[in-house]
């Protein structure tokens, strides 16, 4: 399978990484899918001309629209793991004309936190006591706060609620008890901590996902890649995670 990358950086790097290791595990097994990185184009590279079977972009949310128009002209099946970034035509740009799949995280078991946050904010909804907050932590150097999976969790905690209605990451000076909260920390080297919180008078459940390094979102990118070829249309993790689970 031959995979492009757009970005240079720590996550397109460990994307790479993770392909050849795949490979070398894979030995000379016949029924095993490798992963062949035809290119990496970085800033100020022209696009590429090189064929790709699926195109990974991991570089920086000011290139994601140029990217997308490529992919759309090309044809080639788009991942799409850079987050801070907002198209909100993207449905209709990619129509059937290629397949595109966006995700601020690209982890299966923080696809299934969302789906539990759905759940929680309907449990709350009928416990009738407490409020349901996002806190999130990543390293000093993450420009967007908060975090796209953050803002992913309060969505789905807004779906599953009929007490929440947006989210709020502006502090205490613009509470809103219609809006779950969001709190952000940037500090130290930390890849991702993302924490849902349910805090009622007399008890708290709090579900926490830690990535102890990129090579998380780097497997779940190619699993991602290998599972959009073929398909048309705009799609989610929570679209993969549920055709291999077998539920699609």
């Amino acid at each position: 399978m031959q995979i492009g990358i757009f970005g240079a950086g720590k996550l397109a790097t460990a994307i790479a990484e993770e392909a050849n290791a795949l490979n070398v595990k894979a030995g000379s097994s016949a029924d095993v899918v490798r992963f062949d990185i035809v290119w990496m184009v970085d800033m100020g590279d022209p696009m590429p001309s090189r064929h790709a079977d699926v195109a990974i972009d991991a570089s920086v949310p000011d290139a994601v629209e140029a990217h997308l128009a490529w992919a759309i002209d090309t044809g080639t099946p788009f991942v799409i793991a850079t987050t801070g970034w907002e198209i909100p035509d993207i449905a209709a740009r990619v129509g059937q004309k290629t397949a595109v799949l966006v995700s601020p995280n690209f982890s299966f078991a923080v696809t299934f936190m969302r789906r539990m946050a759905t759940q929680l904010a309907t449990f709350v909804d009928w416990y009738g006591e407490g409020d349901l907050a996002v806190f999130e932590h990543h390293h000093a150097a993450k420009k967007d706060a908060p975090s796209g999976t953050a803002k992913s969790l309060a969505q789905a905690i807004i779906s599953g609620s009929k007490r929440y209605a947006g989210w709020n990451a502006s502090g205490w000076e613009q509470w809103d008890m219609s809006k779950v909260p969001i709190a952000s920390l940037r500090a130290g080297t930390e890849t991702g901590v993302h924490e849902l919180v349910f805090d009622a008078p007399h008890e708290q459940l709090s579900i926490v996902h830690r990535a102890r390094n990129r090579r998380v979102f780097a497997s779940g990118a190619l699993k991602a890649a290998q599972w959009i070829q073929g398909r048309k249309g705009v799609f989610g993790m929570d679209d993969v995670l549920e055709s291999l689970l077998g539920n699609a």
